[in-house]
């Protein structure tokens, strides 16, 4: 009885063992589950790496948006002073040319040849007079065109105290301004001179012989 019992468990054994095959099979099934399961870490790293880009990318846009939004509002602010300075500035020019212009006219209506012996006097104290408004007027306002005559001479351009496009002119020298007001009135010097001379001729062709 032992005997039989002994030799029906060694029976049993050898069923149980899988044979090569099927090892074989299950070999092969593992390094199937092994492939597909790299494969599947390998699309869950690709995603990885795609979210990861796109949330870069996300930040990048909010930082630059934000950054660029502000440089541009601010710029706007700025623009719009400067424009609006700008507009005085060319008021203010057209303005002055204005003025320039009527005294300018005025200095060319003067002809010394058209006084008459009697009128002479008058004619001069008139002449005189435009002389003089023209030269109040000219150092009152030239002093207000000399940045932009500067920064047509190639002269730098200084930023002034109030942020405007037109620089401060207080600096300019003694010599400078003494220069620009000979250059002026050297001519009205002239004129005067000339003007006078006209005069005494005439007293003096006038005179009874």
């Amino acid at each position: 009885m032992s005997d039989f019992q002994d030799t029906h468990d060694e029976l049993l054994d050898l069923e149980e063992t899988p044979s090569a095959e099927e090892l074989q099979n299950q070999v092969k099934r593992a390094q199937s589950e092994l492939l597909e399961l790299r494969q599947r870490q390998d699309l869950i790293e690709k995603e990885k790496l795609r979210l990861e880009e796109l949330t870069r990318r996300q930040d990048d846009l909010e930082r630059g948006r934000n950054e660029m939004a502000d440089k541009l509002g601010r710029s706007i602010i700025l623009v719009q002073r400067e424009t609006e300075e700008t507009q005085r500035r060319l008021e203010q020019l057209n303005n002055i040319q204005d003025i320039f212009a009527e005294h300018l006219h005025n200095l060319e209506g003067i002809d010394p040849k058209s006084w008459g012996g009697r009128d002479l006097s008058r004619e001069l104290t008139r002449s005189l007079g435009i002389v003089d408004e023209a030269r109040s007027a000219y150092a009152r306002l030239h002093a207000k065109i000399t940045p932009i005559s500067n920064q047509d001479d190639g002269m730098p351009y200084e930023e002034g105290s109030g942020g405007s496009l037109f620089p401060d002119i207080g600096d300019q020298g003694f010599s400078h301004w003494l220069r620009n007001g000979l250059a002026f009135t050297l001519p009205l010097l002239v004129l005067g001179t000339i003007a006078l001379i006209v005069w005494i001729w005439h007293l003096m062709t006038a005179a009874p012989r």
